[in-house]
């Protein structure tokens, strides 16, 4: 208990008490005593207020100011949305338009060949028996640098399914005997492009996510088994133990594909068949 009482009494160290009390003794504080001193300390206050003051009052003068860039700058935004979005749909309807005219003209002037040619261009929607092939990233993509067919510099494989991987599946589908894909319900042509941008896969330019559903109208049971059989079926089956894509493949009975989006002629012109046709 004494020592608790000390500790409780003498809670500031002699040392300390001594130096505070000589301080006071001695009229020394913490504030300036000289004149000089005292106005060097005024004008340096008055210096700080004055930086705050004029501060301050810039900022609520600008305030209202960038608050009025900030809305024209959503205005224009908004604007350009509106305009775009405008555009996009007459770009539609004229595509529409554009498709609509294809294939009547392919009717008209293709004679008992029209089906026939509209079905292998991809103009026309076709339905029959077929396969459907889900291919699907891995569940826990990791990097591996190790071989394998997707070996490359630059960068690591792991367990997404890339461009170059649907580009082998597609060949391989039309390689063994398929009449007509598609990829996502998006129809493929022999103008088709299977690219790349960033980490998503574009089938003609539209961003498509997986799992990336295949289908193919042929003879379902041999479409089914030579494609398996195949080079590029193969790999897919490398594809699934090497690094865990999850795919999947069946027969179909009816399978249903949309005509294609667009048909562009780059280099093909019509020839003369007769006096006034074409």
């Amino acid at each position: 208990m004494s020592l608790l009482t000390n500790a409780m009494d003498h809670s500031l160290d002699d040392g300390y008490a001594q130096a505070a009390a000589r301080r006071g003794v001695e009229g020394r504080s913490g504030m300036p005593r000289t004149v000089r001193a005292k106005l060097w300390l005024a004008a340096g206050l008055v210096l700080a207020a004055l930086v705050v003051t004029v501060g301050a009052a810039q900022a609520r003068v600008s305030a209202p100011e960038l608050a009025k860039e900030r809305q024209e700058l959503v205005t224009r935004i908004d604007d350009g949305d509106r305009r775009a979005d405008s555009l996009q749909r007459s770009v539609d309807k004229l595509r529409k338009d554009v498709e609509a005219r294809q294939r009547r003209a392919l009717e008209r002037h293709g004679g008992n060949e029209a089906e026939v040619a509209g079905l292998l261009s991809g103009a026309l929607p076709v339905h029959g028996p077929g396969v459907k092939l889900v291919v699907d990233d891995a569940k826990d993509t990791q990097d591996s640098d190790s071989g394998g067919p997707r070996q490359s510099s630059g960068f690591s494989d792991n367990g997404r399914v890339r461009d170059r991987d649907l580009q082998r599946v597609v060949n391989g589908l039309w390689e063994s005997g398929a009449e007509a894909v598609s990829v996502n319900g998006q129809r493929l042509t022999a103008l088709s492009a299977i690219r790349a941008a960033g980490d998503a896969i574009l089938v003609d330019n539209k961003p498509l996510v997986p799992p990336y559903t295949l289908l193919a109208v042929g003879p379902a049971k041999k479409l089914s088994t030579t494609f398996q059989d195949s080079a590029d079926g193969q790999y897919l089956q490398v594809l699934q133990e090497n690094y865990g894509v999850r795919t999947s493949i069946s027969t179909q009975d009816q399978v249903r594909l949309p005509a294609a989006p667009s048909l562009i002629v780059r280099t093909a012109k019509p020839v003369k068949t007769g006096e006034g046709s074409r």
